[in-house]
């Protein structure tokens, strides 16, 4: 049912399911029985739900009763829900680059925090946050008529408030700022995430710059993926990948040089490069300030951020 209960109830379901060994773990966001988008209670709701789903391995809207598609809630509404919805867009790169480490490796998107954080106790008890990927800690906000929420920092790295690039310790809880526009995210310090145009489809704009946002503070690595996106030619090894480290201390990233390539792999690739801080690199909307522009064609590059 459309209930706070029951989408509480989805956050841990959701961890025992792919800690389970079944990486694909979704909800019927909104609820499936009992919503109405005239509702002012239902769509903060629904709102919230929405932010949760953007951050699960598969994300859609379903259900009965009364219709809920984005555009029958009123212009405030919308424009949270759209912004919930660019983000999942934005992240497509790093998103179908985690999920072929699912294929390859056994990997699970969604992550109890125990998964990546064993050492550190305080993770073992907590059912209401998450890894999506290796790099981005959520933080779903399941109460009504809330700004804030608790929110535990795993100790042994640094963490990068999403929305405005501070940077914090780890091994603290903080109360996060958590108004109705915004769902409490945190990137692990060294993360490299690949950050894409807004798209509507998986081949559209294949082609399009894309932006390795760098979170400082630690050294880190990630492996970019792609394929044809519209077909299971990968199986076939039709598929490119091409690893990315980052050095913290020589500000150095390295784009290693590509491997494979599948039919009508784009010749060359612009990466925008930012240096995330509270001056850049924070929020949905692309960089207005990037640090460099490299144009890449599938041999190494080496790009020194002064």
């Amino acid at each position: 049912r459309s209930s706070w209960q029951v989408l509480q109830q989805q956050v841990p379901a959701g961890l025992n399911f792919v800690a389970s060994g079944v990486p694909y773990w979704n909800t019927d966001v909104g609820g499936f029985f009992g919503n109405d988008p005239d509702d002012p209670k239902f769509r903060e709701l629904f709102t919230r739900w929405v932010q949760y789903g953007a951050f699960c391995p598969m994300f859609r809207v379903h259900g009965t009763d009364k219709p809920k598609e984005v555009w029958r809630f009123d212009p405030d509404t919308q424009k949270i829900l759209i912004d919930a919805i660019n983000l999942r867009y934005h992240l497509l790169p790093y998103i179908y680059s985690v999920s072929w480490q699912v294929t390859n490796s056994g990997y699970t998107m969604m992550r109890p925090l125990v998964m990546d954080f064993r050492n550190d106790v305080a993770t073992r008890k907590i059912g209401d946050q998450f890894m999506f990927g290796p790099s981005i800690l959520v933080n779903p906000v399941t109460h009504p008529e809330v700004t804030q929420r608790a929110v535990y920092l795993p100790k042994g790295t640094r963490w990068i408030d999403f929305w405005t690039g501070a940077s914090l310790d780890g091994g603290q809880t903080i109360q996060a700022s958590a108004p109705i526009s915004n769902i409490p995210l945190y990137i692990r310090a060294g993360s490299i995430v690949p950050y894409g145009p807004s798209v509507q489809w998986a081949t559209e704009k294949v082609d399009a710059p894309i932006e390795l946002r760098i979170y400082p503070g630690a050294d880190g690595e990630f492996t970019l993926y792609d394929d044809e996106r519209d077909n299971y030619d990968y199986e076939k090894g039709a598929y490119a990948t091409i690893p990315l480290k980052w050095n913290q201390r020589a500000k150095n990233l390295t784009i290693g040089a590509r491997n494979g390539s599948y039919p009508g792999m784009p010749a060359e690739r612009v990466f925008k490069i930012v240096y995330v801080s509270q001056d850049q690199g924070a929020g949905i909307a692309p960089s207005e300030k990037v640090d460099q522009t490299v144009t890449y064609r599938g041999a190494k590059i080496d790009v020194h951020l002064d």
